[in-house]
């Protein structure tokens, strides 16, 4: 699978842009698409769904240019949106059977699919309970079932681990791990441990625009050797922050152990080794 995206754009008004001429080829595989809030993610995950259609720019899939043939696309695609809705009044197998066949899947195969992906998402003891009833987080992951229910060659999540706790996310981790040999698999987040354990690639948005993109190894030797961890006095924290770009801070015998990134370290200041998070605070913080 060939996924091309080619100086794709979408305008809103004169010059308020949601996408600003972005580029990036996608092959199997997981790739990680990190932005803060506003950069982009959900406009470009959309147009890629064919929901919205960009304003210039050509999107393909194995070389068929899927804004003139959207079927193509939408025939071979799982996608969970950021705002996924559900059906209260349903339980969780009548909404996946409903959902089926809004995608046109059938057959003697689906049932057990649904049970098996219920079982995967650690859904099975509630199946027959109304969505309605059910925590945010099993709403999401009602949707993720949703999303696999065709066995997806494309699989596009917009902040899928949005309230599942953390067991939860890992088991949402190792069900798309399983996915991604063949098929593409799109992860969108603005957390990057969501991405750091399992994305093949990694590409980074801001105000519409890609920064880069690549393999994490090559994101993270933007900071390699830039990281150091320092104390701070409290009454000193906000000066220090207004100076440095912080990456955490965590209390210890009165005074706050600070992670930063930095050219030109104070003294005293311990190295540290560079992560997927120190280079994407970076990027966002300095482009």
């Amino acid at each position: 699978m060939q996924l091309e995206i080619q100086n794709v754009s979408k305008r809103y008004a004169k010059n308020s842009f949601g996408l600003k001429k972005f580029s990036l080829n996608i092959e199997n595989g997981i790739l990680g698409l990190l932005g803060p809030n506003g950069a982009g993610k959900s406009t470009l995950l959309k147009m890629i769904a064919t929901v919205h259609k960009p304003t210039e720019g050509m999107i393909t899939l194995n070389k068929n240019n899927i804004l003139k043939d959207p079927n193509y696309m939408r025939k071979q695609l799982g996608f969970l949106p950021q705002d996924f809705g559900v059906y209260p009044n349903l339980n969780a197998i009548e909404f996946l059977e409903y959902m089926a066949a809004m995608k046109g899947i059938g057959g003697a195969h689906l049932k057990p699919r649904i049970i098996q992906l219920l079982e995967g998402l650690n859904l099975i003891d509630v199946a027959k309970k109304p969505i309605g009833s059910y925590s945010g987080g099993m709403k999401q992951r009602v949707g993720i079932a949703q999303t696999l229910l065709n066995n997806p060659k494309i699989a596009i999540f917009d902040e899928p681990t949005v309230g599942l706790d953390p067991e939860e996310r890992v088991r949402f981790r190792n069900l798309i791990s399983d996915l991604a040999n063949d098929c593409i698999v799109i992860l969108s987040s603005h957390i990057v441990s969501d991405i750091d354990t399992i994305a093949d690639q990694v590409a980074i948005m801001k105000n519409g625009s890609l920064i880069t993109h690549g393999n994490q190894e090559h994101i993270i030797n933007n900071v390699t050797n830039h990281v150091y961890e320092t104390p701070v006095k409290k009454e000193n924290l906000s000066a220090f922050k207004a100076k440095h770009i912080v990456v955490s801070t965590t209390r210890k015998d009165g005074q706050w152990m600070v992670r930063y990134i930095t050219k030109h370290p104070i003294e005293n200041a311990t190295k540290r080794q560079a992560n997927l998070e120190d280079a994407y605070l970076y990027l966002t913080k300095t482009n």
